[in-house]
């Protein structure tokens, strides 16, 4: 496009300089052109996108465009070089009127990312409008007796430019009766009056035709004309006169129909008829006038019949006569100047543009979300509006420019907390009282992958059961993510590790959606106890986060050992124990000993001996020992050889067996010690073997002393302890206690039998006197509920390396998901017979085990 100078050079002196003011404003983040009106389509208005730092490449990938809620059409920007050029013709006095400033705003936005600047072009007015009269011809009816200097007011022309455009000059053609006189009282209101220089005669002269020039200060100067017809008339010689001839009112818009605005007065000095006076409207007045206004006739009284509205009309100029009844009748004039006072009756307008949603939760805090502008069609006070925002949190409002604002984020957002906002913008002026608006804005939050998956458990404890089928369920595991849609779908997975040889995953699998973890084939609780794994959950987000579970799977045993029979001693034949046994032994005296291990755990290895068809016979088992015992003294008529069968069972359900055969030698006493010489030189050579058992037993034995110790020094501080609590308790609340329900149960520990596995009962100890006491930990017995009060009771002379007992009050809520079982073991069994050692360690070693 080739921009061209035109007009003079003051024409182009002015536009060099307004283009300078421009330059210069755009640097201080506003934009500023001015450009004259009439303005040629295609008009260079300035280099827009220089200005605004803005390469030309980036014009159209970054969505460059201009906006205004004026008339838009009337600049454009070229898009290849980035200039702003008039588009229409731009007519200033259409577009703002007679207003001082007219001003093109202009919003530029380009996206990626959003940014808005503000270009305010100023119209420059040009002297493109005459002066204009409202009439073609004016006539004046002027008596012949009217006196030398009489004024008669004249309607003056209004010109549509402003400034020196608009300042207007008054000139009457050449004659001998008038002159024009211009008083200037103010700017709304300039009085041009013709000024009667010659004594008027009807009969000489009784029409007079003049032409009033009027000439505006513009360059070149415009002008406009109107004819004045002056008749003369006769007869009546004093007309109203008025005590001003300009009277000024204001009043408030709104105001109610019928409200009084003034009462004019105006005097004749006449008599008669040719003093009364009738009042009216000036033939001359606007529409506008007699629409809003009455004049009482009679009275002159002004009253409002229409709604006076500033933001429409502010001024109103009533030009008013008073005409008497005279013949001819005679008129007296003056003006009433109505300047309409604004009331706070416009409520501010908001629009709200540019929206960029969804708004990611990891957005940073300053990203525009929104661009609002509000408006108020009020003046002053009335029409200043200031924004909030509510809730205020995360997000502000930034001014960019006058009664423009951004949407912007003031902190960070989280979806997970809240998933989107209504934010509710309130505009209120500086009325009083004030007026508000509001608008709303929905603004959605959209997910990122912030959150792993959480599962319900940190850690699950399951138990199963040994021997279970393949593909059995052990539990189900469920994790939550807080995200959404793929960033919330969870996939569970097991973390691979090896257990002991084998690979976890040949153990057990966890499906990847349900997170259902089977046991992919039977569990053997004697050769793995305790299975202890993770779980794995990730997200589909990406990245993907993800958390652990650890799961804990015992194996609860079952009774699929049967008792297994120690080795017998040397020179027994098909498995037999051979023992020599003197006729000179008495009642309870141990022939032999039968010993028998289970590898199942609890009840299951808990062994009991009994005589297979015994009855009557010398010999006796001990129930819980394995010790072959005489019952009475033996004599001549007992059989030298005697075969016994020892059931040994465990106290399973149901119950597994073993079956050991004992032959007794019933031999003289002289050949006893033979025999036994022969034993001892062949537990000489078992000697070495049991010097490493007897170490185990004394650490065994230390450690248990160590334990019950410990255990009764922590039972004596929680029961001081407890006392303490029990007396503040009683000062503070008396006659209250602090126990549960249940009451306390005495419980024995015994110790008898063969034991493979001990079972451990937590409890809640609790006292009448006081609050619940700290969770005490003992060990007891578990005796198998099958048992028969005489086997329940103590019997010393089957439990003879056992002599004392301990006492421990416990509640009742026993918690027996995990079976712990012992022995207290009397330190006295060490002082034990050197015969009965072997047999004791070894079922020592057997029976104590601790979980």
């Amino acid at each position: 496009m080739v921009f061209s100078w035109q007009g003079s050079p003051e024409f182009r002196r002015l536009l060099l300089s307004l283009l300078l003011l421009a330059a210069w404003e755009a640097g201080s983040g506003q934009l500023h052109y001015s450009i004259p009106e009439e303005a040629k389509h295609g008009t260079f208005v300035g280099r827009i996108a220089q200005d605004l730092g803005l390469e030309l490449a980036e014009l159209v990938p970054r969505l460059f465009r201009v906006a205004s809620r004026e008339r838009g059409d009337l600049l454009e920007v070229n898009l290849q070089n980035g200039i702003l050029f008039v588009n229409a013709r731009i007519d200033r006095e259409e577009l703002c009127g007679r207003s001082a400033e007219c001003s093109i705003h202009l919003e530029v936005i380009v996206d990626r990312p959003l940014q808005v600047f503000h270009v305010e072009v100023e119209v420059k007015d040009i002297n493109d409008n005459p002066p204009v009269f409202p009439v073609e011809e004016q006539k004046l009816f002027v008596s012949e007796t009217r006196p030398l200097d009489s004024r008669f007011p004249l309607e003056g022309a209004s010109d549509a430019d402003i400034g020196v455009n608009s300042a207007l000059t008054y000139r009457l053609n050449s004659n001998d009766y008038f002159v024009l006189s211009v008083n200037s009282k103010n700017e709304e209101n300039k009085q041009v009056e013709l000024l009667l220089r010659k004594s008027l005669d009807r009969e000489d002269a009784p029409e007079h035709k003049l032409f009033l020039i009027a000439t505006d200060g513009g360059k070149p100067e415009l002008t406009g004309s109107v004819q004045l017809l002056v008749t003369v008339l006769d007869v009546n010689d004093n007309a109203p006169t008025f005590q001003q001839s300009e009277y000024e009112v204001r009043i408030f818009e709104n105001s109610d129909k019928g409200t009084r605005v003034i009462r004019l007065n105006a005097t004749d000095l006449d008599e008669g008829t040719n003093g009364a006076i009738l009042y009216s409207f000036s033939n001359r007045v606007a529409p506008v006038v007699t629409d809003q206004f009455n004049i009482d006739p009679n009275t002159g009284e002004i009253v409002i019949q229409g709604n006076l509205d500033f933001e429409e009309e502010s001024l109103y100029k009533i030009r008013i006569d008073a005409t008497d009844k005279g013949h001819p009748p005679m008129a007296g004039h003056c003006t009433v100047l109505v300047k309409v006072l604004d009331e706070n009756d416009n409520v501010p307008e908001i629009a709200i543009t540019s929206l960029s949603l969804p708004v990611l939760e990891d957005a940073p805090p300053g990203t525009v979300i929104a661009l609002i502008s509000v408006s108020d069609r009020d003046s002053g006070a009335n029409g200043q509006v200031s924004c909030s925002l509510a809730p205020p949190e995360p997000f502000k409002l930034v001014s960019t420019f006058r009664n423009y604002y951004s949407l912007v984020l003031d902190s960070g957002l989280d979806r997970e907390a809240t998933a989107a906002y209504v934010v509710v913008v309130s505009a209120r002026d500086g009325g009083s009282p004030p007026l508000r608006a509001s608008a709303s804005v929905s603004v959605e939050v959209a997910d990122v992958n912030d959150n792993a998956p959480a599962f319900s458990q940190a850690e699950y404890t399951v138990f199963v059961r040994e021997n279970n089928a393949p593909g059995c369920h052990l539990v189900t595991v469920s994790a939550r993510d807080a995200d959404a849609r793929e960033n919330a779908r969870v996939s569970y997975a097991l973390v691979e590790r090896r257990v002991g040889a084998r690979a976890l995953s040949s153990y057990v699998s966890v499906h990847a959606q349900s997170g259902r973890v089977s046991a992919l084939q039977p569990l053997d609780r004697e050769e793995l106890e305790l299975l202890r794994f993770e779980v794995s959950a990730r997200d589909a987000g990406a990245p993907a986060l993800g958390s652990t579970a650890t799961l804990q799977v015992f194996v609860v045993d079952e009774n699929d050992n049967a008792p297994a029979l120690l080795a017998p001693g040397a020179g027994a034949a098909g498995g037999a124990r051979g023992e020599l046994v003197p006729r000179a032994a008495g009642a309870g005296h141990v022939v032999a000993k039968v010993r028998a291990v289970d590898a199942d755990s609890g009840y299951n290895a808990w062994l009991s001996y009994e005589l297979l068809a015994a009855a009557g016979g010398p010999f006796r088992v001990g129930l819980y020992t394995g010790e072959v015992s005489t019952t009475r003294a033996l004599d001549e008529a007992d059989a030298p050889r005697q075969r016994l069968l020892v059931l040994v069972k465990d106290h399973g359900e149901p119950a597994l067996t073993a079956t050991a055969t004992v032959l007794l030698s019933l031999v003289e006493s002289g050949q006893a010690p033979a025999a036994a010489s022969r034993a001892a030189a062949g537990a000489a050579g078992g000697a070495a073997a049991l010097l490493d058992v007897n170490v185990y037993l004394i650490v065994a034995i230390c450690a248990v002393c160590s334990l019950l110790v410990l255990t009764l020094l922590l039972y004596t501080a929680l029961r001081c302890s407890a006392a303490a609590a029990a007396a503040a308790a009683a000062l503070a609340a008396p006659g209250e206690g602090a126990c549960g329900p249940a009451q306390p149960v005495l419980v024995s520990s015994s110790a008898a039998g063969s034991w493979s596995s001990s079972q451990q009962r937590r409890q809640r100890v609790c006292s009448g006197e006081g609050p619940p006491k700290a969770d005490l930990m003992a060990f007891s017995p578990g005796l198998s509920p099958g048992l028969n009060a005489s086997e329940r009771n103590w019997h010393p002379e089957e439990n003879s390396d056992l002599t004392g007992n301990v006492n421990l009050w416990l509640s009742p809520h026993t918690n027996l998901r995990k079976v712990t079982t012992t022995l207290i073991i009397n330190l006295s069994f060490v002082a034990r017979k050197h015969e009965h050692c072997d047999s004791g360690s070894l079922e020592l070693k057997k029976a104590v085990e601790l979980k």
